[in-house]
């Protein structure tokens, strides 16, 4: 009796204990809140106007430079107030090959903050002039669409951890990313930035990113806000998309990040959207980002965004970067003749000062320049692992027998291995592990005669394009891949002859600036390439031997045509700077398979819902300022339109919704071993604000191994039409050993399953049935089961915001 009374206080103690520590810990939070408001206000009331006006806008440069490539830094400031030129000159000093920066005034307390690109590492200048002694190089990491194939939010948060490592190291303030804009088209140039095709996905991931980076005391800026899903006239297109699309698939993703991470900052898109360029939509800007999802950092444009900064400080846009001189006069000059309150500067500014305030330039933080370079690169192995996907795999070719240590090795990227895409999600790393440094490191042999002839088909091929790309720079054409050698029947014949395996790498390119195209050598293979898989095949099957294919690509290729030659295709996509080890644990089964699809493989570009409006069309002659590139515009401004007529209908969610086949389906990935789902059970047959579903994974084949579960949603259609599934959780097992089984448990939330209605700008849940569907994919459903919603339900009401300027010809099931 006494020991359960005993017991009984002692729980009764622990649970005042957690509340007052509870207490406690608000109270301190709240107090240093409010001594930083203090600071804040004071720094603000003892700032001139023209400061004011200076620190809204990035340490211009006068000389035409925005600060893109390695050489930024040596772009002379020049300005008519020596303190300024000063100021400007000192702080760019801090990190050579930074981004950008913000004004500094030390005498009232505000020091620079440092931006430095970029989504997949940190990039700066490796080299530096005077200092021969040392080098600055970063760990390139995995690109976006790898770590969104690991479906692992931990593994995420621990890149995101390592990435943010050597941004506080190297002294950078904000690490502009991640990137987290849809992929609705697999030809936009930047789709190796982002996760995915569904918003849940590119939420989840971005928020363990910035998680993951901001633990070590630097910030993120998440971007392109919003809708930045092409490159071409990126600078001018108008993208005319309905509220429920913006709401349910373009912004979600923000919403995620924002709610489940506050990055410091967000970074405004350069497009419009309905009519209004983001960075001056005070819809976007401010009623939804600030007042429906609550975000506490600051905003800034990305580089030359935008065409009103009167209207940006209005619109929330809080920092114009990289900024020019004009820009800071016509502030000054808006405030002083009064078409701009003082009052908005001020606001904005506090902004930027209460992160400036979180900063570890401003805390004093003594950075070494020496990360853990050893560590990072382990880490970036294992991501680049864990977000390959096993497309094909017949009669369990993989993982390769280890007598098979004599491999042929054809194509030019198996030579000329990449890394990651063009522009500012490139890193400037110390080295790239091809695929035939990958097959040496892995114990294996490459032919030695194969490996002289394309050797010398690179160095020719390297001078060409070096040739053709001289004066061009680099940073948003990059490294084009070389052209693919042709292989002949008797190179193929022979090869087969003299060694025990043929690996065939296809590589792909892109980046910022520019899209890609359907066309053979860009979204379809080139019939060089489909020559050399066929030619290969035919040789290595006519001596009873193998032929994998790996894709060393940043997005989506066709692959239905030519899948079924290959005994096996592994998609590698650009997985960092350790890429070859990468594959190679892959293939020789060190590494298990586990990586799935974040985004659809269709069958023919034609298919694609977007494909009849991607990229956009022109809508009328150049704008007067098409050639300035001393304002706004550093790329040609062209008047030019896309109709997101496709509506909410992106990705799986159209291919599922109107029964179009595809090559490879979203959640798609083979595996060494074997599992089953199964046992979906839910807490409740009826839904009151959330349910929980649990579902059993079992390893059913001889290997260990990981799969990821996918829980999606399927929704009745009263009022709003439903796509025929939704993604509404995920999650990834532990390691299972052969005939072991975990149970996973997933909360659905209201806002999980709430469809946008238009009519009243609210969130909803409509009554009736819905069906809970487990599966190893969007296609591969394994176990269901279903609730009730008995009447409607409203989740939400938010602010009316971003309507298009006409109505829009959307697709639709009915």
């Amino acid at each position: 009796m006494s020991s359960k009374r005993i017991g009984k206080y002692s729980l009764i103690g622990l649970a005042c204990a957690l509340f007052f520590a509870f207490v406690a810990v608000s109270c301190t939070s709240t107090q240093e809140e409010n001594d930083d408001q203090a600071k804040v206000q004071e720094i603000v009331s003892n700032m001139t106007l023209d400061q004011k006006a200076k620190l809204v806008i990035g340490t211009w440069r006068l000389g035409g430079g925005f600060g893109f490539g390695p050489a930024q830094e040596e772009q002379p400031v020049e300005d008519s107030d020596p303190a300024y030129t000063e100021m400007a000159t000192r702080v760019r000093s801090y990190l050579p090959g930074a981004a950008g920066f913000t004004a500094e005034f030390l005498e009232t307390g505000i020091t620079t903050q440092v931006l430095s690109d970029g989504p997949a590492g940190l990039r700066i200048t490796p080299i530096r002039e005077g200092d021969d002694e040392n080098t600055y190089y970063c760990t390139a990491f995995p690109i976006a669409t790898v770590l969104a194939s690991t479906w692992d939010t931990d593994l995420v948060y621990s890149v995101g951890q390592a990435m943010g490592e050597e941004v506080l190291e190297y002294g950078s303030d904000i690490l502009l990313a991640p990137a987290l804009n849809i992929q609705r088209n697999p030809l936009c140039g930047r789709n190796f930035e982002y996760y995915s095709e569904d918003p849940l996905v590119a939420g989840k991931m971005a928020a363990a990113m910035v998680n993951g980076i901001q633990s070590n005391g630097v910030g993120t800026s998440i971007k392109h806000f919003a809708a930045n899903n092409s490159e071409t006239n990126r600078m001018s297109v108008n993208e005319i998309i309905s509220e429920r699309a913006l709401r349910e698939i373009y912004l979600k993703g923000f919403e995620i990040a924002v709610k489940e991470a506050q990055p410091w900052t967000v970074m405004s898109s350069y497009n419009k959207v309905n009519d209004v360029y983001t960075s001056e939509s005070h819809d976007l800007l401010t009623k939804i980002l600030r007042e429906d999802w609550g975000f506490e950092g600051y905003v800034m444009t990305d580089w030359g965004g935008g065409s009103d900064v009167i209207a940006q400080m209005e619109a929330g846009n809080d920092l114009i970067e990289p900024g020019q001189k004009s820009q800071y006069e016509e502030i000054l000059a808006a405030v002083q003749d009064g078409s701009l309150e003082e009052s908005v500067l001020d606001r904005n500014i506090s902004r930027m000062l209460k992160i400036m305030l979180k900063s570890p330039r401003y805390n004093g933080y003594e950075f070494t320049s020496k990360p853990n370079l050893d560590a990072n690169a382990q880490v970036t192995r294992q991501a680049a692992t864990d977000g390959m996907v096993l497309l094909e795999n017949k009669e369990n070719t993989l993982p390769m027998p280890t007598a098979d240590n004599n491999i042929a090795a054809f194509g030019i990227t198996s030579y000329d291995f990449i890394s990651g895409g063009t522009g500012s999600g490139d890193v400037n790393e110390a080295y790239t592990i091809s695929l035939t440094q990958g097959i040496a490191n892995a114990g294996f042999e490459t032919n030695t005669e194969l490996t002289k002839v394309y050797e010398d088909y690179k160095t020719e091929q390297e001078a060409i394009r070096d040739a053709e790309q001289e004066g061009q720079g680099g940073f948003f054409w990059g490294r084009e891949p070389l052209p693919e050698m042709k292989v002949t029947k008797s190179l193929a014949s022979e090869m087969a002859s003299k060694t025990d395996v043929a690996l065939i790498t296809i590589g792909r390119n892109s980046g910022e600036g520019g899209d890609r195209e359907p066309i053979e050598g860009d979204f379809y293979l080139s019939s060089t390439e489909k020559d050399m898989i066929k030619n290969v095949t035919d040789a290595f099957h006519a001596q009873g031997k193998k032929v994998i294919v790996v894709l060393n690509v940043g997005g989506v290729v066709e692959t239905a045509s030519w899948k079924n030659i290959p005994d096996a295709v592994l998609l590698a996509w650009q997985p960092g700077q350790e890429g070859g080890n990468s594959v190679m644990d892959v293939l020789t089964g060190k590494v298990n398979p586990s990586g799935r699809l974040a985004v659809t493989f269709p069958v023919s570009y034609d298919d694609v819902p977007s494909s009849d409006q991607f990229p956009g069309y022109e809508v009328g002659g150049e704008t007067d300022d098409a050639e300035d590139l001393s304002g706004f515009s550093f790329m040609r401004r062209v008047p030019f339109e896309t109709v997101y007529n496709d509506d909410i209908y992106v990705g799986y969610r159209y291919y599922n919704t109107f029964d179009v086949p595809v090559s490879y389906e979203f959640g798609y990935g083979l595996s060494y071993t074997n599992f089953e789902i199964s046992n979906l059970e839910l807490s409740s047959s009826e839904f009151d604000g959330s349910i929980t579903a649990t579902a059993e994974v079992t390893n059913t084949g001889s290997v260990a191994g990981r799969e990821v579960v996918q829980i999606y949603v399927s929704a009745p259609d009263v009022k709003l039409e439903k796509p025929e599934e939704e993604l509404t959780a995920f999650d990834k097992t532990k390691m299972l050993q052969p005939g072991e089984t975990e149970t996973l448990s997933f909360t659905i939330s209201a806002e999980d399953i709430t469809s946008f209605n238009e009519a009243n700008s609210s969130w909803i849940i409509e009554p009736g049935a819905y069906t809970v569907k487990a599966g190893a994919s969007s296609i591969d459903i394994q176990s269901e089961s279903s609730f009730n919603v008995a009447s409607e339900i409203l989740v939400e009401t938010v602010n009316k915001a971003m309507t298009p300027p006409r109505e829009i010809e959307k697709l639709s099931k009915n």
